[in-house]
């Protein structure tokens, strides 16, 4: 059931995920890979989960590129999405800012600055 709440993960293939893990020959094999030495750990980060949860989408001109915008949002915990639902818990709006900014309004989407989404992720003082 947890799968099926990943998103962009749908519900054949969080089916088929739970029905490898839960096979005795999967279970084996992946035994055989850790006594061989395969680290199957979950890598920790220092970053604080502090977005976890959290979707985001950008809007309009950024201070820094979109891909370090959405790896922030990812090394916090959050998810990064390029359209605009009542699933997305925040805009953040940019310089000059299009469509997704006015359906935001709409939908009643949280829009922040971009101040704003840099100050959840620690990344500049509050004023």
């Amino acid at each position: 059931e947890e799968l099926k709440e990943i998103d962009g993960l749908g519900e054949k293939s969080a089916e088929a995920i739970a029905t490898f893990f839960t096979s005795e020959e999967n279970i084996n094999l992946i035994d055989r890979l850790k006594e061989y030495g395969v680290n199957t750990e979950s890598k920790q980060h220092d970053k604080t989960q502090s977005l976890q949860g959290k979707k985001f989408v950008f809007t309009g001109s950024l201070s820094l590129p979109r891909s370090d915008a959405g790896d922030l949002v990812k090394e916090h915990g959050g998810m990064v999405t390029s359209s605009v639902s009542k699933n997305v818990d925040y805009v953040v709006a940019g310089k000059k800012p299009g469509s997704k900014y006015e359906k935001a309004k709409k939908q009643g989407v949280s829009i922040i600055k971009e101040d704003e989404f840099l100050y959840m992720t620690k990344k500049k003082e509050k004023k």
